[in-house]
This record gives structure tokens, C-alpha cells and sequence, in this order.
């Protein structure tokens, strides 16, 4: 037995970076996963690679901002695996890099419906289903920026990954009480395509205690911890998987 044995899983952004990690460390873990990314093909080699392994996957492209992409993952968990034990919220973007004032009003919009509103969205699609099952596991990937430190051009990012644990804490005083977990994962800089070249990953590794960044493979382990059973008591928080960021500021 594995710690994800008989659970369901959805998870966004799964296509790459962290969310593949999770996804391929889940399917180890003996969960069955519902996949999701704007674009399929890559989202498809995913999905295949843990069938080959002997894992169960299935392919759900769309945009996380919009609503019916999480009524069309839940419908496939549902359909597909027979309900909705655990969510991994990881899909976003970095948005534009430029100083507060700069931005346009679009271009806030579109950062914080990227990375707020969609797991407002999700989470409503979400709980219901986990309802069902009478307890479950939501695990939202937010980050150092914005809830440990400000990074310049970074604001609206910072504002849309702090709103998180507001959302997290709301989540918890609504449905802790009826099995419903939700936790905030805040990774420090990650060794992915939105980490930038190799100048921008150097710059990042100094920020952290650690002086590197992390594998994405090390933020799937944090979110292994959150949606499985070790963490049966652990609602409401943040977990800061950041090399030690937050903690020499």
C-alpha cells in the first residue's frame, strides 16, 4: 500500500515544472489523476508516461480561468475514477514583469484571474465533489513572493499569491468542520521554465538559506505531504517548501 492508494486526484498545470513532479510522484503514490494543461500534447506524454509505468491518468486540457475547465475535470475525476479525494491547484503564470504603476488595468486583471480566481473557481467545482466522499484534501500552489517578500516588477504576481491564503483560511472556516482540507504550498525559486535563464536561476539561489533553487521533484514531495494522510491535522496553513527564504529576510 502506498500513501495514495484509492484516492483521486486532479491536478493543473500538470504538463510541466512542478506539476509534472507531482503528477508522476502521485502516480507512484498509487493515486488515480485527472491531468490538466492549456495544451494537450505535452499534457497527453504525461498522461502516457505514467500509464507505461502502470500508473492511471487521464487528459483534461483547458484554461483554469475559465469555469467549465473545472466542471469538466471534477466530471471526468467522477466519471472517470468514481469521485474527488484530492486537488493540487498548481497552474498560473508570472504575468507581466514591470513596476506597479506601469501596468495597465488589463493586465492586473488578467494576473489575478490567473492565479486567484481560478482557484476560486476550482475550489468551488472541487468541494462539492469532495463533499461526497465526505473529507478531501486541497493543496494551492502559492509562493514566497508576495507572502515572504516583494520582488520589484513583481506586484501583481505578489498580490495574486498572497490572496491565496486568504482564500485558504476562508476554505478551512467554511468546510474544516466537514473533512474539507485546504493548505496554501509556497515554494521558493524552482528549477522550471518560469525560473528564468541560467542568470536569472543564480540570482534566485542567492536568495535562498540553501543558496539553490529547488528541484521541481522537492516541491512534489511538500505537496505529497499536504493531500496525503500524514498531514490529517494540517488545515488552514502554509507551508513554506523555499529553501530557507523566508526565514533570513
Amino acid at each position: 500500500m502506498t500513501s495514495l492508494t484509492n484516492k483521486v486526484a486532479i491536478i493543473t498545470g500538470a504538463s510541466s515544472g512542478i506539476g509534472r513532479a507531482t503528477a508522476m510522484l502521485f502516480a507512484r503514490e498509487g493515486a488515480s489523476l485527472i491531468l490538466n494543461a492549456r495544451s494537450l500534447a505535452p499534457l497527453e506524454e504525461v498522461a502516457a508516461a505514467i500509464r507505461d509505468q502502470g500508473g492511471r491518468a487521464f487528459a483534461v486540457a483547458g484554461d483554469v480561468a475559465v469555469a467549465q475547465t473545472h466542471e469538466s475535470l471534477v466530471h471526468a475525476a467522477v466519471g472517470r475514477f468514481g469521485g474527488l479525494d484530492i486537488a493540487i491547484n498548481n497552474a498560473g503564470t508570472v504575468g507581466p514583469i514591470k513596476p506597479l504603476a506601469d501596468l495597465t488595468l488589463l493586465e492586473w486583471q488578467d494576473t489575478l484571474t490567473a492565479n486567484l480566481s481560478s482557484n476560486f473557481l476550482a475550489a468551488r467545482h472541487q468541494i462539492p465533489a469532495m463533499l461526497e466522499r465526505g473529507e478531501g484534501a486541497l493543496v494551492f500552489v502559492s509562493s514566497f513572493v508576495g507572502t515572504s517578500v516583494g520582488i520589484p516588477g513583481m506586484g501583481a504576481y505578489a498580490a495574486s499569491k498572497a490572496g491565496i491564503m486568504g482564500l485558504v483560511k476562508g476554505i478551512t472556516a467554511d468546510y474544516a468542520n466537514k473533512g474539507i482540507r485546504a493548505n496554501a504550498l509556497l515554494p521558493g525559486g524552482t528549477d522550471t521554465a518560469m525560473a528564468g535563464d541560467e542568470a536569472q536561476k543564480q540570482w534566485a539561489a542567492g536568495l535562498h538559506a540553501l543558496k539553490r533553487i529547488a528541484r521541481p521533484e522537492e516541491i512534489a514531495q511538500a505537496a505529497l505531504f499536504l493531500a496525503g494522510p500524514m498531514a490529517s491535522f494540517v488545515a488552514g496553513s502554509a507551508l513554506y517548501a523555499d529553501g530557507g527564504n523566508a526565514a533570513v529576510k
